[in-house]
């Protein structure tokens, strides 16, 4: 009976997803015989027009009409023959042979035989389908997948789905899924295995299939051991971790029997992880980096008869990033004796990794170098071996003399082989740069770091006349090593009691001037990327040095002063050696100094009040004298970025001032009509010399800053209009002068932005300004005049400045007159003139008002006010309607030959 059900069950899901597709199906079907019918009683029709003129047509006109290769069967009797017209021989025409008699047919009658053999073709276009519509479409696509394809597994794909979603439901519901967790876990890893064996079988005729099947699985049964030790408690650690080791190994076994580059990433992915989810928190560092020294010999197992570098890379990755951060949160020098083998070995197995690598890597000419490792390895062992002796320098010096001796040695052994004589050569780089480590470990870490930087710089300038990449990449190394060192050095050390004169600032100095010289040096090579890269590391340096200088020894009220001045000489500095060696970084340099002063002045204002606070005023002094003199560089350079940063320089000032306004109102406690438009005025002037004193602007570049022009105007009105906006909810307030309205200094400031956006438009009438903007300017000064009813209603009519200054009636019926009036304004005014734009304008806004008196303004019919916002309209509706009764005539446009007719 329930095999029944089930049977049944699925006989339903078959008809319920059967039924809309057939009723697709039938839709698109219906249609395309519609379309069909009406084409073909189209064609009848024009057919039965074209028989009814032929028809009219008498049998001389017929008999000369031109003859053509076409045939028309009109009968089934034979036509009688027809004398041809004469004509010549190059255009006579075969007529074709008769047809045969068709005996069932009956005879024709005499006056059908004697209809003409030849007709005279006319050509008919049958009409084109419509396009169809967006739903036609969809239910084409839908179609298209319903009978094109494998149409049987699509749809019982559909329908097995369905059944397995019901009957995991029902089995849901029923309670059949309670089983003990074991048993799930068992069951998962049975299917996984069994995957697994699949795959296996698989894996010569469906490659790519079993590889990515075998990945899966062996991910499945890795969480399955997961679960059943961290979630469920079924298996202690040991053999948790046990099992995980015999699963990875088996996946990079198969991935080496298999040459799968993917599935060895897998397990080596899979075995570092391991530890870290399998983890009982026992801090057992012993146990771990066994484990990873065992994992670290599979890897160099695989890299002997596989040269994948990747495998390579994620070893280090994970090795020396798991060390690390286990010596940060977990290290102490008691755990020293346990530790210190492990480092030792893992750094044997990285020192040896490059020279397999080297060796199985199959290159033409000279062998191929994997340099993360050859520079890396070293690099952060002996990082690691410096905090393990917790800098003690001579240790460290021996550690640095001892690897140095051993990378001599690997040169020594290596120079003789003909295709690893690079990275002998990169060996031999390494002891004479530990063999360099360890003379000044006894020193100060500062003047280490110097003469690494310069030593840096000096094997980039060699590596580039010789040729050598693996010397530039050493030079630059060495100089990353030498900020690490100076960064570890000087942690925590203060610096001498002298500014700039004392070894920090003088370190950190040549660091930065290394960098300035592998960028300049790079640079004359031709390879921009890397000296745009080293020019940045130098900046970065050259502004992080000075920085800190003026964070020891300048007064906390003068600090950001003293960056600003840093930001000035900077770009200086920058724009004097662009105007020599013109470069896009330098000129870069200079723009990002003007633009990093907009953030400073605002930081100024926060802590200080004004941007000229203290010595504020000669530190602006001083930046503007760099800032022309930058400019004047720039232009003798002619970059592109000379532009951007003059734009730069003149929004600069505007805000400056701006923040000095605020300082200036808030100072003397200016009423807020007065800070408004004291704010808004360096702005106002800005706009007003682009418009009419250009040529002021242009300088120091002259006709070169006139494609800015648009830009700088752009983002000019855009501040005014932002302030604009911001001031509509500003009372205006006057104080001591009393308000009016109008003459007021708020208000004439934002009638002047209205006028200067006004003329800007008006001067590009010519180059077809959109009329968006033109409605935009005069909703402006609507909103600008409904704006200043309302002060007038705070002011004259003693309504708090609040939200609910809309809400008084007083306010209401005050915008209900001024509307009216501005559109009977508009009304009259467009009639009169015949501006059709004005006078729908005045139209709309008295259409508006009477929606308003509709809907707001009858609730106030039980006072006066709201009686005499009726009356008012109603007056103002019977003055248009005597003034101005019709809209006016728009002038039609007529054509060339109406009015030559005319």
């Amino acid at each position: 009976m329930d095999e029944m059900w089930v049977v049944l069950g699925l006989l339903v899901v078959a008809l319920l997803l059967a039924v809309p597709v057939l009723l697709v199906m039938a839709l698109v079907s219906v249609s395309a015989l519609k379309r069909r019918v009406a084409a073909l009683e189209e064609a009848f029709a024009h057919r039965a027009g074209e028989s009814e003129a032929t028809a009219a047509v008498s049998p001389r006109a017929a008999a000369v009409a031109e003859p053509v290769a076409v045939v028309e069967d009109v009968g089934p009797a034979v036509p009688e023959p027809v004398s041809e017209p004469e004509t010549p021989a190059s255009a006579a025409v075969a007529p074709p042979p008769p047809l045969p008699p068709l005996p069932e047919r009956p005879a024709r009658p005499a006056a059908a035989r004697a209809e003409p053999e030849y007709r005279q073709r006319t050509t008919w276009t049958p009409p084109e389908p419509p396009e169809p519509n967006f739903i036609e479409r969809g239910v084409e696509r839908v179609k298209q997948w319903f009978t094109s394809g494998n149409v049987p597994i699509k749809v019982g794909m559909l329908v097995m789905l369905a059944g397995v979603a019901a009957l995991l439901k029902y089995a849901s519901d029923a309670g059949w899924l309670s089983v003990p967790m074991e048993l799930r876990l068992a069951g998962i890893s049975a299917a996984a295995l069994a995957g697994l064996v699949f795959a296996w079988r698989r894996r010569e005729s469906h490659r790519s299939f079993a590889l990515a099947v075998q990945g899966g699985m062996i991910g499945i049964l890795l969480l399955v051991v997961f679960a059943a030790f961290k979630n469920y408690g079924m298996i202690d650690a040991l053999p948790a971790f046990a099992i995980s080791v015999v699963l990875i190994a088996g996946l990079c076994v198969m991935a080496v029997l298999q040459e799968s580059r993917t599935l060895a990433i897998l397990g080596v992915l899979a075995g570092f992880m391991a530890p870290i989810w399998l983890s009982d928190g026992s801090g057992n560092h012993v146990g771990l980096f066994s484990y990873y020294a065992v994992l670290n010999a599979g890897i160099f197992a695989i890299a002997w008869v596989r040269p994948w570098r990747v495998l390579n890379l994620l070893g280090f990755a994970f090795t020396w990033g798991i060390g690390t951060a286990w010596g940060v949160l977990q290290y102490s020098p008691a755990k020293f004796a346990s530790t210190e083998p492990f480092l030792l070995l893992f750094f044997g197995f990285y020192l040896l990794l490059p020279l397999l690598y080297a060796r199985k890597a199959a290159t033409a000419g000279s062998a191929r170098i994997d340099g993360c490792l050859l520079f890396g390895t070293p690099l952060v062992a002996f990082s690691l071996q410096a905090c393990l002796l917790q800098g003690e320098r001579m240790p460290l010096a021996l550690c640095a003399l001892g690897v140095a001796v051993l990378y001599a040695a690997l040169a020594r052994l290596l120079l003789g082989r003909g295709r690893l004589h690079m990275l002998a050569q990169g060996y031999a780089i390494l002891a004479v740069g530990f063999a360099t480590l360890a003379v000044p470990l006894a020193l100060s870490a500062k003047a280490t770091a110097s003469v690494f930087a310069l030593e840096g710089a000096g094997l980039v300038w060699l590596g580039l006349v010789q040729q050598r990449r693996l010397a530039r990449w050493s030079g630059i190394g060495l100089q990353l090593a030498a900020a690490f060192a100076f960064v570890v050095g000087v942690g925590g050390v203060q610096g001498g009691a002298v500014a700039i004169a004392n070894a920090v600032f003088m370190g950190a100095l040549l660091i930065a001037l290394a960098g300035f010289a592998t960028a300049w040096l790079y640079r004359n090579a031709g390879n921009a990327p890397l000296a745009v890269a080293a020019y940045g590391w130098g900046l970065a340096w050259w502004l992080g040095n000075v920085a800190t200088e003026i964070e020891r020894f300048v007064e906390p009220n003068s600090r950001l002063h003293g960056l600003l001045l840093l930001l000035g000489v900077t770009g200086w500095l920058a724009a004097e050696v662009h105007r020599r060696r013109p470069a896009l970084a330098l000129s870069l340099t200079t723009l990002g100094g003007l633009l990093l002063a907009f953030p400073l002045a605002f930081m100024q204002v926060a802590r200080d009040g004004q941007p000229f606070a203290g010595i504020g005023a000669w530190t602006w002094l001083l930046f503007a004298v760099l800032g022309v003199r930058s400019l004047l560089c720039l232009r003798v350079a002619g970059d592109a970025v000379a532009g951007l940063a003059q734009l730069a320089w003149w929004l600069l000032w505007p805000t400056v001032f701006s923040l000095l306004a605020w300082h200036v109102g808030r100072h003397f406690e200016l009423a807020g009509g007065w800070v408004g438009m004291l704010l808004a005025l360096p702005w106002l002037l800005l706009a007003w010399l682009s418009m009419r004193r250009w040529h002021w602007l242009a300088q120091p570049l002259g006709d070169a800053f006139d494609r800015y022009r648009m830009a700088l105007q752009v983002t000019v009105f855009a501040v005014l209009g932002v302030w604009w906006l911001l001031s509509l909810g500003n009372p205006a307030a006057a104080t001591p002068l009393p308000w009016v309205a109008l003459l007021n200094p708020l208000e004439l400031a934002q009638v002047a932005v209205l006028v200067l956006a006004a003329m800007c438009l008006w001067r590009g009438r010519d180059e077809h300004t959109p009329p968006w903007l033109w409605v935009g300017a005069a909703l402006a000064a609507l909103v600008l005049v409904t704006v200043m009813t309302l002060r007038a209603v705070h002011h004259w009519g003693g309504e708090p400045w609040n939200g609910r200054l809309l809400d008084t009636r007083l306010a209401q019926t005050s915008l209900t007159v001024v509307w009216s009036l501005l559109g009977v304004l508009g009304w009259v005014t467009g009639s009169r003139r015949g501006q059709w734009g004005l006078w729908l304008a005045g139209a709309i806004l008295m259409g508006v008002v009477l929606a308003k008196l509709l809907l707001i303004d009858r609730g106030n019919l039980g006072d006066l006010l709201g009686i005499g916002a009726f009356i008012a309209y109603g007056l103002l509706c019977t003055l248009v309607g005597w003034l101005a009764p019709a809209p006016p005539r728009r002038v039609p446009v007529t054509a060339d030959n109406e009015e030559t007719s005319a």
